[in-house]
């Protein structure tokens, strides 16, 4: 992943940073959007293996700025590898500066996920 005025990947998921979810100094939380970066990379994972998935790996986790109250955090969502049982995304968080301002990468980061059966045992990844 490079540094670029656009994001790379498709948008998978849009909210809006709220109050609750700040830190101590004021900024949102970086669990917080981690776990954003989670569910929108689940959702790709999911919907490439054609079933259940369950995230195992965050590589190169990269917190570039902060993201305010206020900021729409957007996370793009691109397919990096298919493998026999798992699945490379890499996740880029842009944030809408309140709302309506300008476009910043916030975070960057590569989820690994295993495709799963009913007994939460790796299996093929279809497709």
């Amino acid at each position: 992943m490079t540094d670029r005025t656009e994001p790379k990947g498709d948008l998978t998921l849009r909210t809006l940073a709220m109050p609750k979810d700040v830190n101590v100094n004021g900024d949102i939380f970086g669990g917080w959007v981690l776990s954003q970066m989670d569910i929108a990379a689940g959702i790709m994972a999911g919907d490439k293996a054609h079933g259940r998935v369950a995230t195992v790996a965050v590589d190169a986790m990269k917190f570039i700025r902060p993201v305010h109250v206020g900021d729409v955090l957007c996370i793009y969502c691109h397919l990096a590898r298919v493998g026999r049982t798992s699945l490379g995304i890499e996740i880029e968080a842009w944030v809408l500066r309140d709302r309506y301002g300008d476009r910043e990468k916030v975070t960057e980061a590569v989820f690994t996920f295993v495709a799963i059966d009913e007994e939460g045992r790796p299996r093929p990844v279809e497709g």
